[in-house]
C-alpha cells in the first residue's frame, strides 16, 4: 500500500511539473502581414482559421516595430531574441560589410555545405551571423538540449534565424522543389526529408494552377483583378486570374511556387510531416517549431496589397492556419501547445495609387539615387567618395577621404546637406547623431535601434511618409512609419486567457515574455519588456 501511495505521490507531482511548460510551441511569422487584413478580410475568413486564434485567444491590435528598417531578415531575428539589429547584429537582409569590402548576405556562411541541393549556393547558409541567442536557443539550454527545435520556411533566413544557434535543424525551400538545408545541422538530410523531396509534392499545386477560392463578388475589399497597381508573374500577358503555374513551372523552375498561396500549404505539409516524425510534443518535454510563411511577401511585393491575388492568398491562408491547428489538437492534444502568430514587417500602399487618389509622392529608384548621389559626389569633390548605398546607408570610402587630404566630417556634411534638398527625403542622420540617440525623437530613436556602428553606414535616410524604393508596381516596406510597423500579433493555446488590447507594443517583447511563460532564461540581449496581459 505504501509503495503504491509512494508511485500515486510522485505520479502526481511529475504531472505537475510537466504542466509547468506546453509539451510544443509554434511560433508563426506571416511575411509581409499587415494588422489592417484582420479587419479588411474577416467577413471571408472561415471561423477556424485567423477567427479562432482571435476569439479563443490573446489578440494584441497594436503591435509594432520599433526600428528601421524593416525587412524580412531582421525581423525574423527580433521576434526570436528579443531585441533590434544594433544588438542581434542582423541589420538587414543583405548589406555592405566594412570588413569585407564587398555584400553580405544575412545567412551566409561559406563553411558550410548544402544538403538536398543540385547546385551551388541556396544551403550554404547558418545562423553564424546572428550575434545574439534566441528563444528557441535558450529552451535548448534550459532542456539541456532535449527539447527539440526546427524551422521551416520558403525563404532560408525565414527558417535559420528563427531556430536559433542550437536548432535541431532548419529547412528552407529550393528553386529545384526541395525542402534544403546545409552541413550546420547535420552530415545529411534525415530519411522523413529525402522522402518527401522524392515525392515532389510541389506539382499537385503547379499542376492545379491558381483559380480564385471563392466567387468573384467576394473579392469587394481588393482592386479589380486587372489593375495598373499589379506586376506580373512570371511575365504572364496580364496579372489576372486564372493564372497556368504548369505553363509557368516549364519555362523557369520549382520557385514558380513561391509566388503563389500554395507556397504557404507546402510549407504547412512539411511542418506537419515534421512534427510527426521528429515526435514533435510527444513528451514532457518541450519542444519548438518555427515556422514562417513566406508566399504572402513575394505576392504583396509583385501585386500589391489591394490585388485579388493578395486577398486570396490570405483567405487561403486561414484555411491553411485552420487545418493546421485542428492537426496540432490531434497529435498534440489541445491545450498541450502554445501558438503565436504575428509578422516580420507590414508593407506600403502602393505608391502610384496613391498618387492617382491625389496623395502627392512618388516611388523612387534606388539605382537612380545611386548614381545622384555619385554624381554629385564627383561635382563636389572632383572624384566618387561612395562606396556603396543600400537599406537607406550611405558608406563613405574613408581610405579615399584621408588621402586626398579631406575632412571625413565636412564630407558627410555636404553630403547631408545636398540629400536633404531632395524631394523624398525627410532627415538625414550621420553616425555620430544616430549614436547620441536620446531617445526623444521617435523616428531617430528607431533608426538607432537598428544601427550596428560595425556594420552600417556614415549616413542614414529617412524618407518622407510615403515614399517607398520600389518600382511602379507592387509594393515594399522597410520605413519607420505606421504602414510598416504595425502587424498583428495573436496568442493562444497553453494557458493563454482570451482578450485583446489596443494599447501599444513593441515586437521585442514577445521572446522575453515566451521565456517568462516558460520559466527558462531570456535571450542574453533583450531588453526584458514583456506582454503582461498574457502572464497573469
Amino acid at each position: 500500500m505504501k509503495k503504491l501511495l509512494t508511485f500515486v505521490f510522485f505520479t502526481l507531482i511529475f504531472s505537475s511539473t510537466a504542466q509547468e511548460r506546453p509539451k510544443l510551441v509554434v511560433g508563426i511569422v506571416v511575411d509581409q502581414m499587415k494588422t489592417e487584413y484582420l479587419y479588411r478580410f474577416q467577413s471571408d475568413f472561415s471561423e477556424n482559421g485567423f477567427k479562432r486564434l482571435m476569439k479563443d485567444g490573446y489578440t494584441f491590435y497594436n503591435m509594432h516595430y520599433n526600428y528601421m528598417p524593416t525587412y524580412t531578415a531582421p525581423g525574423h531575428a527580433s521576434i526570436y531574441t528579443g531585441t533590434t539589429p544594433s544588438m542581434h547584429g542582423i541589420v538587414s537582409n543583405e548589406w555592405f560589410s566594412r570588413t569585407l569590402g564587398k555584400e553580405l548576405y544575412c545567412t551566409d556562411d561559406a563553411s558550410v555545405k548544402g544538403l538536398g541541393e543540385s547546385g551551388k549556393g541556396e544551403g550554404e547558409m547558418s545562423p553564424k551571423n546572428l550575434q545574439a541567442t534566441t528563444i528557441t536557443d535558450e529552451l535548448r539550454l534550459s532542456t539541456n538540449f532535449k527539447g527539440k527545435v526546427i524551422g521551416i520556411s520558403i525563404k532560408d533566413r525565414g527558417a535559420i534565424l528563427p531556430a536559433g544557434h542550437f536548432a535541431n535543424w532548419a529547412f528552407w525551400y529550393s528553386k529545384t522543389g526541395n525542402f534544403i538545408s546545409s552541413t550546420f545541422y547535420g552530415e545529411k538530410l534525415p530519411d522523413w526529408v529525402t522522402e518527401f523531396n522524392a515525392q515532389k509534392g510541389y506539382m499537385k499545386y503547379i499542376n492545379q494552377g491558381w483559380n480564385l477560392l471563392k466567387p468573384v463578388a467576394t473579392y469587394d475589399e481588393s482592386l479589380a483583378d486587372d489593375n495598373p497597381y499589379e506586376g506580373r508573374l512570371y511575365k504572364v500577358d496580364k496579372p489576372i486570374f486564372p493564372y497556368d503555374l504548369k505553363a509557368m513551372y516549364d519555362k523557369n523552375d520549382a520557385g514558380v511556387l513561391r509566388v503563389t498561396p500554395f507556397g504557404n500549404d507546402y510549407v504547412a505539409d512539411f511542418a506537419k510531416l515534421a512534427i510527426e516524425k521528429e515526435a514533435l510534443g510527444k513528451d514532457s518535454v518541450t519542444d519548438f517549431l518555427a515556422v514562417s510563411f513566406s508566399s504572402t511577401d513575394y505576392v504583396g511585393h509583385i501585386l500589391g496589397p489591394r490585388s485579388v491575388e493578395l486577398q486570396d492568398t490570405y483567405l487561403r491562408l486561414d484555411l491553411t492556419i485552420a487545418d493546421f491547428l485542428n492537426y496540432l489538437d490531434k497529435t498534440v492534444g489541445k491545450g498541450n501547445y502554445l501558438v503565436f502568430l504575428t509578422a516580420d514587417h507590414a508593407g506600403a500602399e502602393n505608391v502610384k495609387y496613391l498618387k492617382d487618389n491625389k496623395y502627392a509622392i512618388n516611388n523612387l529608384d534606388g539605382k537612380a539615387l545611386t548614381k545622384d548621389v555619385k554624381k554629385f559626389s564627383t561635382d563636389t569633390f572632383g572624384e566618387d567618395l561612395v562606396t556603396e548605398y543600400g537599406s537607406f546607408n550611405l558608406y563613405f570610402d574613408k581610405e579615399k577621404i584621408k588621402a586626398k587630404g579631406l575632412d571625413l566630417v565636412k564630407v558627410k556634411q555636404a553630403f547631408k546637406e545636398y540629400l536633404m534638398t531632395q524631394d523624398y527625403v525627410k532627415r538625414v542622420y550621420t553616425e555620430e547623431e544616430v549614436l547620441a540617440n536620446s531617445g526623444a525623437e521617435h523616428h531617430l530613436d528607431c533608426i538607432a535601434k537598428g544601427y550596428d556602428a560595425t556594420q552600417n553606414g556614415d549616413l542614414i535616410v529617412l524618407f518622407k511618409p510615403g515614399y517607398i524604393e520600389y518600382g511602379a508596381t507592387g509594393t515594399s516596406h522597410g520605413s519607420t512609419y505606421s504602414y510598416d510597423t504595425h502587424v498583428p500579433l495573436l496568442f493562444y493555446g497553453w494557458k493563454i486567457p482570451k482578450g485583446a488590447t489596443h494599447d501599444k507594443k513593441v515586437i521585442t517583447q514577445i521572446a522575453p515574455t515566451l521565456a517568462q511563460k516558460l520559466k527558462i532564461t531570456q535571450p542574453n540581449a533583450t531588453e526584458s519588456e514583456v506582454l503582461t496581459e498574457i502572464l497573469e
